[in-house]
């Protein structure tokens, strides 16, 4: 193909380009406008419909306002008239109450002046009847011999009278009441406890006595110039009386302890036969390991006896030497195991810890185990062992109080009271030297016998009873519940008894006239 031709043919298809782009523009063009008219008027049918809408919703928006501004209107005329009549209702009351403060107002100040006019009256009546009240002391001051102040001394006597009379009948039989409750009670808690507790009334010798095969051995347990026994005394710290009592020496010393190695050593080198200072050594030193042990042994079966676990081992050794200790002939060990049974009994009875009040009542006593050592009673020696081993403060307690040293602060310190009272006054439990007894029952006489309108007091019942036999014109029925309430207190106070004292006061009034 010639090149003029292509060339042809490219204008030609370029021309044709050209137009056809034209072309495409121009419709374009006219299709765009067609569609902007159309959305130009969807446009302002919109804005028309809109404006309808706004001027129908502006219109009803109008008419809800009305409504409402009308309903409100209603409701605040409502309630204006509301308020106005209640307004009127309260200024109605308001009016009724000032006329009616008006009336009392009116009625108080009549009867201000009733009462002014009557006080007056009153007044003048009390005047007049003081110049009669005067008018009549003075008549009776004349009838009956007596002042004023004399009349009033004897009224006031009768009436102290009367009053003690009725003073006296009550306490009478308030306590009388109180004795038959609590003595029914006690006596059921204390005959089961001592029923269902056996003990050994013998009661053991407070002197050692060694038994010798012949008098000889006298003079061998003395020894030459007396070595023998003085090595014995010096070791031991006791003391032998060797006298004219056939085959017998008799061992003393306040420490029970001391008296017992001393005694066994005796005993063995009696059956031994070597008499002399090394083999006295001997003897005492074996003797002393064996007491040891004893004590260890007996605390430990008391403390198996009365069911006491826990004791501290020094106290157990403490309790052990209670063995070799009296109380007026009693075992010591013995009472204080007799003490823990009853006192648990009655704990028993009584819905109280008895393991507490077993262990209160075996260390009751423990303080008579040194009180030959060291400087005190025995309640506060055994207060103080308690305390040092930490014991219960409830056995503290019942320690110091069972003598009635101190208050007793728990139901198991009153137990350990009457337990020990129990088993100290029991027939056979105690033994008393004749001089201290009659001292005892001539000091109750005495003190007894000392108050005014008391003729003649005696001691019975072995010191348990005292009876007072009273002057009748000078001591009245009704003093003589005074009186033995006062001699119950005094022998509380002076005196030292086993167990208690019964005061019985008597007053007796005889006629005697003779027919011939």
């Amino acid at each position: 193909m010639e090149p003029i031709s292509i060339i042809l043919i490219v204008l030609a298809a370029v021309v044709f380009g050209i137009g056809g782009f034209f072309g495409g523009v121009v419709y374009r063009k006219r299709v765009s406008e067609r569609e902007i008219g159309s959305a130009e008027q969807e446009a302002t049918r919109i804005i028309n419909e809109a404006i309808r809408s706004g001027e129908s919703r502006k219109k009803e928006l109008l008419l809800e306002a009305k409504d409402e501004i009308h309903k409100s209107r209603t409701e605040h005329e409502r309630d204006v008239k509301e308020r106005r009549a209640e307004l009127s209702k309260q200024e109605r009351r308001l009016q009724q109450k000032e006329e009616t403060l008006d009336k009392k107002a009116e009625a108080f100040e009549r009867k201000e002046e009733e009462y002014a006019r009557r006080m007056a009256e009153v007044a003048d009546a009390k005047a007049e009847a003081e110049a009669i009240r005067k008018q009549h002391i003075a008549t009776l001051e004349k009838l009956s011999g007596l002042t004023q102040e004399q009349a009033k001394a004897y009224l006031l006597e009768t009436v102290e009278n009367e009053v003690r009379h009725e003073t006296a009948m009550k306490i009478k039989e308030i306590e009388q009441q109180m004795k038959d409750e609590a003595d029914e009670k006690a006596r059921d808690i204390l005959s089961i406890a001592i029923q269902r507790c056996a003990a050994d009334h013998a009661a053991e010798a407070t002197v050692s006595v060694v038994p010798l095969p012949t008098d000889e051995m006298k003079g061998r347990i003395i020894g030459r110039e007396g070595r023998n026994i003085r090595t014995l005394e010096t070791i031991t710290g006791v003391d032998l009386i060797i006298d004219d009592t056939p085959e017998a020496i008799t061992v003393s010393s306040f420490d029970p302890v001391r008296r017992e190695i001393a005694r066994l050593a005796l005993e063995k080198l009696i059956v031994d036969g070597r008499i002399h200072p090394t083999r006295i050594e001997d003897m005492v030193e074996k003797a002393r390991k064996d007491v040891d042990r004893t004590i260890r042994e007996e605390g430990e079966r008391a403390c198996f006896e009365t069911g006491v676990h826990g004791i501290n081992p020094e106290l157990i050794k403490v309790l052990g030497r209670q063995k070799y200790r009296t109380s007026y002939g009693q075992n010591v060990l013995n009472h204080s195991i007799e003490v823990a049974h009853i006192a648990g009994l009655m704990a028993a009875e009584l819905g109280v810890d008895v393991a507490l009040a077993k262990r209160a009542g075996l260390l009751h006593d423990l303080g008579k185990s040194i009180d030959h050592e060291v400087e005190g009673s025995h309640v506060q020696l055994g207060a103080d062992l308690a305390r040092k081993y930490k014991e219960n403060p409830v056995v503290v307690n019942a320690i110091e109080a069972h003598h009635g040293d101190v208050e007793p602060k728990t139901v198991i310190a009153v137990l350990v009271q009457a337990a020990d009272a129990v088993s100290a006054a029991r027939p056979g439990a105690r033994r008393e030297n004749v001089e201290n007894y009659i001292r005892r029952l001539q000091k109750l006489e005495e003190l007894t016998g000392s108050y005014p309108g008391v003729e003649k007091a005696y001691a019975i019942q072995a010191g348990r009873e005292v009876r007072i036999m009273v002057k009748p014109e000078e001591v009245s029925e009704d003093n003589m519940i005074l009186l033995a309430r006062d001699v119950a207190k005094k022998i509380e106070a002076e005196l030292e008894y086993p167990g208690q004292i019964k005061v019985n006061v008597i007053r007796e009034t005889k006629a005697v006239e003779f027919a011939k």
